[in-house]
């Protein structure tokens, strides 16, 4: 008989306030240009999605910095300066259960810009396809949306993730990570540096239990 498998699905949007576009000689005096987001975590079955929580999310610098250098192709030598980011690229998922604090695992922590990696990443997978000992999980698919609801005012990147039943099992999952590198092959050691960062209420994956994360970039 086929073991009945849950199915967690979370949902990230990541984009710039509305100022942060804009020219700079038409910003508005004291707007706040700063990243900003939100999460949503749903639990899916044969009727469809329930919504379980959502919440607010945070962009971090570290990401800012690599897809600049990665734009451009040169090194940023003011700041945090990571060496040969600018042939970085999008390219790894990660876990952790450092999003929330220990006494509250359902109130995660939000992420800030000074964010440079997940606070207690998780082994995820020793298959051949995942990279850093298993604790780098592959893109199952990138896809590009135009954003027709808005007069198409974003570009929107969509990258969808499933951790599998075999995966990260045991695990008290709250806090995700998008991450750059020079390479998406299996086994490749690094460096990987942290691109994006979302915390939620603390998810305990079992075998009984498939998460699918779907992460929306919007540029």
């Amino acid at each position: 008989m086929e073991k009945n498998i849950k199915t967690t699905e979370v949902v990230a949007h990541d984009h710039y306030g509305d100022e942060c576009l804009r020219d700079g000689l038409n910003v508005r005096s004291g707007s706040q240009r700063r990243p900003q987001g939100e999460v949503h975590i749903f639990e899916v079955d044969e009727n469809g999605k329930r919504k379980l929580v959502q919440k607010s999310n945070l962009v971090v610098y570290n990401g800012r910095e690599v897809l600049a250098q990665m734009l451009v192709r040169t090194t940023n030598t003011g700041d945090i300066n990571h060496t040969n980011a600018k042939s970085h690229f999008l390219c790894w998922f990660g876990l952790g259960s450092g999003g929330v604090l220990p006494a509250d695992p359902l109130d995660p922590v939000p992420p800030t810009l000074s964010n440079t990696d997940l606070n207690s990443a998780v082994m995820i997978s020793s298959d051949s396809t995942a990279a850093d000992s298993g604790y780098k999980h592959p893109f199952d698919q990138i896809e590009f949306e135009r954003d027709s609801l808005n007069d198409d005012k974003w570009l929107i990147i969509k990258t969808t993730i499933t951790i599998g039943v075999n995966d990260a099992n045991g695990e008290q999952i709250s806090e995700a990570g998008l991450f750059t590198a020079t390479e998406n092959s299996g086994g490749h050691t690094g460096p990987f540096y942290l691109f994006a960062r979302v915390t939620f209420s603390t998810i305990v994956k079992t075998t009984d239990r498939r998460l699918v994360f779907v992460w929306y970039l919007y540029v």
